[in-house]
């Protein structure tokens, strides 16, 4: 099964997809609470779809398939975190720790786009950024899963794009902390949920071989296939849910495939503008095997340029032990 949300008339419907057609589901029930029904309610309730409203595929105004709570996006391609590390000060050596487990940071679950929305500039950056990922969707709530038991928790695949302000977020991690302004504005999901048994074709293991591909403008930019993460997301799901709670409609990210970001090519060139920095008008193009295509166009900024005052000094460490 294919299935999102879609905005028609003002009003959010659930639809699936057939045949490069969107055929509205009619039931009272959200998209997690349909993926959580036995398989032979789901696949009636998607048989009975469109009989009311359907429509070709490209005129769909998807929204975000799901209204997570907590986004986690990880750091799942090795190639790509070796080539951010070829930077002007590095030799790609990717950090020790990185082996240990897979590491994530937290995403801004408000700032979720849909899959043709307008990405408003964020203000201040001059290096918007772009990163190629895809995700899954829990489906119930999990805790201490093991890998071996996270596929019956996956409710399902989509595209994903982590929207980054490069030169802010640069900045922010030098205070020791994760980034914040310099991520927090936008992420985009889509275009749709696609169910695990739409790609067993494409398994590999616990891998799919999948192709990923981002253009810009037309012009591609990055490939890369999804069988090439180093963690699967079954081991994503086992680590993100050991002593927490992972709960329905939350997602995982797999942070970006291998040159699946302009920083990438910046870092590798030791170029910071080949490629040129996403401008308003650009349009990000990102599409999965199997899980569609979402193409955003940068729009203008929508903030008021903020104005920080001066922090009131602070005492130094000698005068803390006087």
């Amino acid at each position: 099964m294919r299935i999102g949300r879609y905005l028609h008339q003002g009003t959010v419907q659930i639809g699936v997809v057939h045949h490069d057609r969107v055929h509205k589901v009619d039931t009272r029930l959200d998209v997690i609470e349909i993926l959580n029904l036995p398989q032979e309610e789901q696949d009636a309730l998607s048989a009975s779809a469109g009989r009311r409203h359907r429509f070709p595929l490209e005129e769909a105004h998807w929204l975000p398939p799901v209204e997570p709570r907590a986004m986690r996006d990880f750091l799942g391609f090795e190639a790509h975190i070796a080539g951010m590390k070829k930077s002007f000060d590095g030799d790609g050596t990717v950090p020790e720790a990185w082996y240990e487990a897979p590491g994530f940071l937290f995403m801004n679950p408000w700032s979720l786009f849909g899959a043709t929305d307008e990405i408003p500039m964020p203000p201040l950056t001059q290096r918007l950024d772009f990163e190629l990922e895809a995700c899954v969707i829990v489906k119930k709530m999990a805790r201490n899963v093991t890998a071996e038991q996270a596929p019956d928790y996956i409710a399902g695949y989509a595209i994903f794009n982590d929207w980054s302000a490069r030169d802010i977020q640069g900045r922010e991690m030098q205070v020791g902390l994760g980034p914040n302004k310099g991520k927090d504005f936008a992420n985009t999901m889509g275009p749709y949920i696609t169910t695990p048994d739409e790609l067993e074709q494409f398994r590999e293991g616990d891998r799919l071989d999948l192709e990923m591909v981002v253009k810009v403008n037309g012009v591609e930019y990055g490939r890369d296939s999804l069988k090439n993460l180093s963690w699967s997301f079954e081991e994503m799901l086992s680590h993100a849910s050991r002593g927490a709670n992972v709960g329905p409609g939350d997602v995982l990210a797999t942070g970006t495939a291998s040159m699946g970001a302009m920083s990438e090519h910046w870092s590798r060139s030791k170029q910071y503008e080949t490629p040129k920095p996403l401008q308003v008008g650009d349009v990000v193009e990102m599409t999965i095997e199997g899980l569609g295509t979402i193409r955003n166009t940068v729009g203008p900024c929508d903030s008021p340029t903020p104005e920080y005052r001066v922090p009131r000094a602070r005492r130094t460490y000698s005068e803390d032990r006087l």
